[in-house]
């Protein structure tokens, strides 16, 4: 990793055996203790006052480091607001041996300037010195408002939860009830997991949440889950030395191969306990994946959950939908030929390196067709395969624009396999725009919720070129094939 920049934080780390899991990589939790405090500094350095961590957004966890490797982690202030700070967070693991790096995460998180005493305080702009800080700038305005957004619907949940606490029905068949998966820990806050303003450390209450929900992930699973993503730590209330703080886990809901557990903290005082009456100071939605003895990835049954508010979670995670685009090009042939080619995908061979097969499986009508894809293997992992239902539109008004929609659907007729891992597409597609008669504009679009912003912060900062180089290549195939002749005109 580069050394910091000016204004930049650098940590790192070398993994001992002490901050390992049952599987003999770096701990989940631990990790999240170091990204914390990484991002503290970096605010504190920017503020030149104390900070407390507000919250931190939704993290994905693309790879794993084991006992011996050496983590990185450099943090930096993005955009200063009045008294809050967001902080980009980048996660490197390094095989000092192998001289190789490999990319762990990117993490985004809110820190408040907390000045001394009644003194007023207003954060400096952050000086931004080249074209990737101007870039994180400006996406920083668009992060704070799905946070506000995600907080508005974390509200609603709630709400719904208060109303509809009643246990549900049996279920469908063969689904597993999750009252196994319900766990409760208490911790008594010391003076050795407070941070250096008296409150407790931040980054230790993720650890105890992500140990929590590990157990509980586990209970149904029964391997070593490890945690592939965390939708948002918010916190809502501080808790200082002498604190009880209550862990609540249960898993909410299984996507074949993860499991989501959702996590609650409360705080107690000495008072409040007698009275069991807490303070919530925290929830959060945690991920995980297991794999078994030969290393495969466990497919999790579908589950019954022990209310109602469980079901419509993840609905509701998704109503503020975003589009990122990825990538546009301008093309020669008319947008009519262009629109064609990428509605019927079998009318021509699969582009290379991303798909290997693609069959119609169900003619819905002329302009929706399901389809049964499957891809070619990646780093000798198991394949993948999906049912992807295709819908193609024109614009309502004069035509001169196409839509070519794209989305994960399911079909008893075609049940997962073992050679492969059903995966799955939320939203994606293509928009065809007519430039003249002999020309137009395709812009790839895929969906961007507020769990996956990180990836395509990454996409657009250079730290990743996933959906980018997807994208294109998907164009440069419909070039290709316009090129040999095999594109239907109608």
């Amino acid at each position: 990793m580069e050394p910091p920049a000016p204004g930049e934080v650098l940590m790192s780390q070398a993994i001992q055996p002490a901050h390992a899991d049952p599987r003999g990589e770096l701990s989940a939790g631990q990790l999240l203790k170091w990204i914390d405090t990484t991002a503290c500094l970096a605010a504190e350095k920017h503020a030149g006052v104390s900070c407390v961590t507000a919250s931190m957004d939704d993290i994905q966890f693309e790879e794993t480091a084991r006992v011996g490797q050496v983590i990185s982690i450099k943090a930096k202030v993005t955009r200063a607001f009045s008294t809050s700070m967001e902080i980009s967070v980048k996660v490197i693991v390094q095989d000092t041996f192998a001289g190789t790096e490999k990319l762990v995460s990117v993490a985004f998180s809110t820190f408040i300037a907390k000045p001394v005493g009644n003194e007023r305080i207003h954060l400096k702009p952050v000086s931004l010195l080249t074209e990737q800080d101007r870039v994180e700038h400006s996406l920083a305005s668009e992060r704070r408002k799905i946070r506000l957004q995600h907080e508005e619907t974390f509200k609603n949940l709630m709400k719904e939860r208060s109303k509809s606490d009643d246990a549900i029905g049996d279920g469908e068949e063969g689904t597993v009830s999750t009252k196994s998966t319900s766990v409760q820990s208490i911790e008594l806050v010391l003076p050795p997991h407070a941070n250096h303003h008296g409150n407790t450390f931040g980054g230790q209450i993720m650890a105890w949440m992500e140990t929590v929900a590990n157990i509980s992930a586990s209970r149904l699973c029964q391997a070593h889950p490890f945690l592939k993503s965390v939708d948002m730590f918010k916190f809502r209330g501080p808790s200082t030395v002498g604190d009880r703080l209550v862990f609540s886990a249960i898993v909410n809901n299984t996507f074949e191969t993860c499991v989501e557990v959702g996590v609650r903290v409360e705080a107690f005082d000495c008072q409040e306990w007698a009275k069991d009456q807490g303070r919530h100071i925290n929830s959060a939605f945690l991920i995980y994946g297991a794999v078994d003895d030969k290393q495969e990835l466990v497919t999790f049954p579908r589950i019954k959950p022990v209310s109602k508010v469980s079901y419509k979670h993840r609905w509701l995670r998704h109503q503020d939908v975003i589009l990122g685009e990825a990538v546009s090009a301008e093309l020669n042939p008319g947008f009519l030929s262009v629109s064609n080619n990428l509605h019927d995908f079998g009318s021509c061979p699969p582009p290379p390196g991303i798909l290997k097969s693609c069959q119609i499986i169900d003619w819905v009508s002329e302009d929706d067709q399901i389809y049964y894809i499957t891809c070619p293997v990646v780093n000798n992992d198991k394949p993948k395969d999906l049912v992807v239902l295709v819908s193609r539109r024109s614009s309502c008004k004069d035509g001169s624009t196409f839509t070519v929609a794209m989305k994960s659907v399911l079909l008893a007729s075609v049940p997962s396999s073992p050679q492969y891992i059903r995966s799955e597409i939320t939203c994606a597609g293509f928009v065809i725009h007519a430039v003249s008669s002999n020309s137009c504009i395709v812009s790839y679009f895929n969906q961007i919720s507020d769990s996956i912003l990180p990836y395509f912060a990454g996409n657009l900062g250079g730290w990743s070129k996933s959906i980018e180089d997807a994208a294109a290549s998907c164009i440069q195939f419909i070039e290709n094939t316009m090129d040999d002749g095999l594109t239907r005109t109608s």
